[in-house]
C-alpha cells in the first residue's frame, strides 16, 4: 500500500505556479517527505500552461517537471493531474472556454481535439522523469457536467465515455511503461443518479479506480463526524467502487480524503480511524491525504473549511493531524494495525433507476452495511448484474 499527499503549496497556494519558486518548493517537500509518504499527486493549473486553445506553455511544462525533479531528489514519486479543472470551491477553466467563447469542454470536436493536445503536452514533459508514477486525467472534472455546478456543461453517458476514452489514450500515447494513467470523479458518479459521469466509467477506463472521499456529503450529517458512518466512509466508498470491477485484480486508489472541520472537530482521530478501517479494503492501491498545507488567510473567500486542512499550517508548521499521519503510515507498514480480511458479503441491486441514490450514507443500504461491519471489516459489496 502506498501513502501520499495532495500538494498544496504553502506560499500563495495553487496561484504560486504564475511565479514559481524551486526554493519554496524543495522546502515544503522536503517536510512532506518527512512524513514518511512515497508520494505527491501535483496539480498544476490547466488555464496557465494552455491560456489559448492553440498555445501551450513551454516555461509552464517546465515548472511541472522541475517539481517532479525536486521530488525525486527527495525519493518521492510524483502524480500528476491535468486539467485543474476545479480546486477547493473555485473553477479554473481557461478564457477560451467561458463567456463569450462558450463551448462545452466534454462535446465540442474542437475542444477535445486540444484537450488531447494538452494532456499529450503535459504527459510527454515529465514523462522521462523515473519517479513518474502516473498521469491523472484532472481533479473532479465530472463536476462540470451536471448541477449542482452552476453553468454545467451537459454530457450524456456515451458523451462522458468517449471524453475519458480519448483523452486517456491521449496521455497513453506520451507515457512510459509501468506509469499509471488514471481520471478521478467526485463521488455524485457514485451517489447520484443524474451524473452523466458513471461508476461504470471509474472502471472501464484507465488502470486504476479512482475514489475522492468526503464526508460532508452527507455522511456526517446523518453520523456526526466521529460517527462510524463518517470514519468508515472512506473504506465504503471503496468498496462500493470495488463492486463494479469486472477484473478482481483493478486496485482501487483513495486518492482524496481528508478531515474537513465544518463537521470534524477531532482530526488527528478521524485520521487514525479513517486509515485504520480503509487499509482492510483488499487490493487498496494507496491512501493520499487532501491536503499538505493549509490556505494562507491573506487568501480570500474561501468556504472556511479550506483553511485548516492541512497536515502543516501554511507557514510550515507540522500539525497534530500530520504528526497521527505520519504515525499511522509507520503503524500501517511495521503491521502493528491488525487488518482482518473480511468474510460479509452485501449485495447492491443495480438493475433498477435509483440504484446509486440507494447507496448514498443517508440511506438503507449504508446503514445495513454499517451494521454488517461491526467492529471488524465492513463486508464486500457485490452488484446483482454482476452476480
Amino acid at each position: 500500500m502506498r501513502f501520499g499527499v495532495n500538494y498544496t503549496p504553502s506560499n500563495g497556494w495553487f496561484h504560486s505556479w504564475l511565479d514559481f519558486s524551486a526554493t519554496d518548493t524543495r522546502r515544503d517537500l522536503t517536510a512532506i517527505a518527512g512524513l514518511g509518504v512515497d508520494h505527491i499527486r501535483l496539480m498544476p493549473l490547466w488555464p496557465l500552461i494552455q491560456p489559448n486553445r492553440g498555445v501551450i506553455r513551454r516555461k509552464a511544462l517546465d515548472d511541472v517537471a522541475t517539481v517532479v525533479d525536486i521530488a525525486g531528489d527527495l525519493g518521492l514519486d510524483v502524480n500528476v493531474d491535468a486539467l485543474q479543472g476545479h480546486l477547493s470551491s473555485f473553477d479554473f477553466v481557461p478564457s477560451w472556454l467561458e463567456s463569450w467563447h462558450r463551448r462545452n469542454m466534454f462535446t465540442d470536436p474542437a475542444v477535445v481535439g486540444s484537450l488531447e493536445d494538452y494532456v499529450r503536452a503535459l504527459t510527454a514533459a515529465v514523462a522521462e522523469r523515473p519517479n513518474l508514477l502516473g498521469i491523472t486525467l484532472g481533479n473532479e472534472v465530472n463536476q462540470f457536467a451536471a448541477a449542482p455546478h452552476p453553468t454545467p456543461h451537459p454530457v450524456t453517458p456515451s458523451g462522458a465515455a468517449e471524453w475519458l476514452r480519448r483523452l486517456t489514450a491521449a496521455a497513453r500515447a506520451e507515457a512510459p511503461p509501468g506509469a499509471l494513467v488514471t481520471h478521478a470523479m467526485y463521488d455524485a458518479a457514485w451517489y447520484d443518479d443524474t451524473q452523466p459521469f458513471e461508476p461504470r466509467h471509474a472502471v472501464d477506463h484507465g488502470d486504476a479506480t479512482i475514489t475522492h472521499s468526503w464526508v460532508f456529503n452527507g455522511a456526517a450529517q446523518a453520523y456526526g463526524g466521529l460517527g462510524r458512518g463518517s470514519t468508515r466512509h472512506a473504506e465504503y466508498l471503496c468498496r462500493l467502487a470495488a463492486a463494479w470491477h469486472v477484473r478482481p485484480d483493478r486496485p482501487v486508489w483513495l486518492q482524496e480524503v481528508g478531515a474537513p472541520t465544518n463537521v470534524v472537530d477531532d482530526g488527528p482521530l478521524f485520521l487514525e480511524e479513517t486509515m485504520r478501517h480503509v487499509a482492510a479494503v483488499d487490493g487498496l492501491y494507496g491512501i493520499t491525504w487532501w491536503c499538505s498545507h493549509d490556505v494562507g488567510r491573506e487568501l480570500l473567500d474561501f468556504p472556511e473549511l479550506e483553511y485548516d486542512l492541512g497536515l502543516f499550517t501554511s507557514d510550515g508548521q507540522i500539525k497534530p493531524t500530520g504528526r497521527r499521519f505520519a504515525e499511522m503510515i509507520a503503524r500501517l507498514k511495521a503491521g502493528e494495525v491488525p487488518v482482518a480480511d473480511t468474510v460479509l458479503t452485501l449485495v447492491l441491486d443495480d438493475t433498477v433507476y435509483g440504484h446509486r441514490a440507494a447507496a448514498g450514507p443517508r440511506r438503507e443500504f449504508y446503514r445495513a452495511w454499517l451494521d454488517a461491519a461491526g467492529d471488524g471489516p465492513g463486508p464486500r459489496i457485490t452488484l446483482a448484474s454482476h452476480s
